[in-house]
């Protein structure tokens, strides 16, 4: 019979929640230890699946302070702390009010307001990731392309194609099409662009293609688009950081050890922990998920001391970022059962912290 956590990848793959369906013994849930559940997700399910088919007698808010609305929830995203929490307490009300916004605005104003749509739904899949509502995280990104779409702005159809990538490796489909999407929306903008928010936009969509291509094992095509975006991060410069999608060298650098430990290079990876520097990247959430990527590299060498103080470091950079991870929650079971005595403490600390049983 297989351990834990390889039941758990095995029914991650097939769709199985009742763990009983593979083992035959009592029912265990699998989101039990593969996924957690965020008390707020009823409530954001809830304003995702209700439909308000009355006029509102309120008068619709500007798209200058939806979009400074939208601004803050971004904000509140990329701080420490419970940023899941407050993303939780805002989302209902900012979709509300942008539903209705953009039904009541025409013209210039409606599309802007569409863009700022577009972004809550980006922010509403993000609460969403690596929670047990697949159905959820797959509605917000098509409805996030389709307000791009309708606001025709080449630049939030850009950040709608970077998501979707997301949403589409997480389903399993084909790379080819990944990609395509990508290149479809990269090709709206142009590559001579000198707009940092167009240069940016151009170099997420080939970090996309590399990331795509390096879930696949498609070495060369990958390390190509890396490349582009490489390219584009150092046009823009070592300060830059895109306002929320935290684009840049750093993050660009980082994404390098992700495709190496993708492409099952984990010694690469490794030598990429070790020269890159988190400490600029201005967002909690992204330096947490960066950490728990070095910690996936260590993990595959076998380094689990490397791993605990890294997962460790992860979580108090950013608590519920580490909470929702797949591979930490999966990897501090595996280690609850069978880690280094020497760790016990540390292990069974993070355990507590992720209200993994123990």
């Amino acid at each position: 019979m297989p351990r834990l956590p390889l039941l758990l990848r095995l029914a991650d793959a097939i769709g199985v929640d009742d763990l009983s369906e593979l083992t035959g013994e009592q029912r265990i849930a699998s989101s039990t230890y593969s996924k957690g559940v965020h008390p707020g997700l009823p409530r954001v399910r809830e304003a995702l699946t209700t439909y308000n088919f009355q006029a509102s007698d309120h008068e619709p808010q500007p798209a200058a302070e939806l979009t400074a609305r939208v601004r803050q929830a971004w904000e509140l995203w990329h701080a420490s702390g419970d940023h899941r929490s407050r993303i939780a307490d805002l989302v209902p009300g900012l979709l509300g009010d942008l539903q209705h916004a953009a039904r009541a605005h025409d013209g210039t104003e409606r599309r802007r307001v569409l863009v700022a749509l577009a972004e809550t739904y980006h922010l509403t899949h993000l609460f969403l990731s690596f929670q047990p509502a697949h159905d959820l995280v797959m509605l917000t990104g098509d409805r996030a392309m389709s307000a791009a779409q309708d606001a025709d702005s080449p630049r939030a159809i850009a950040v709608a194609a970077w998501y979707m990538n997301h949403v589409f490796r997480d389903a399993g489909e084909a790379s080819e099409a990944r990609v395509d999407l990508a290149m479809k929306a990269a090709a709206l903008i142009q590559p001579t662009a000198v707009d940092p928010v167009d240069v940016a936009h151009h170099g997420l969509l080939h970090l996309a293609a590399a990331l795509s291509y390096a879930k696949v094992g498609r070495d060369g095509d990958a390390w190509r688009h890396w490349e582009k975006a490489d390219q584009a991060a150092k046009k823009l410069g070592p300060g830059y950081s895109h306002p929320y999608l935290i684009f840049g060298q750093g993050m660009v650098d980082a994404y390098r050890l992700t495709m190496h430990t993708d492409l099952s290079k984990p010694g690469q990876a490794v030598e990429v922990a070790t020269t890159i520097d988190l400490a600029p990247m201005p967002s909690a959430t992204r330096r947490s998920f960066h950490m728990t990527e070095s910690a996936r590299a260590y993990r595959m060498e076998g380094e689990d001391m490397a791993v605990v103080h890294l997962l460790k470091k992860a979580y108090r950079t950013s608590p519920e970022t580490s909470r929702f991870n797949i591979f930490t929650r999966s990897t501090v079971t595996e280690l609850v059962e069978s880690g280094p005595a020497m760790l016990r403490d540390d292990i069974h600390y993070l355990a507590r912290e992720l209200k993994i049983p123990a």
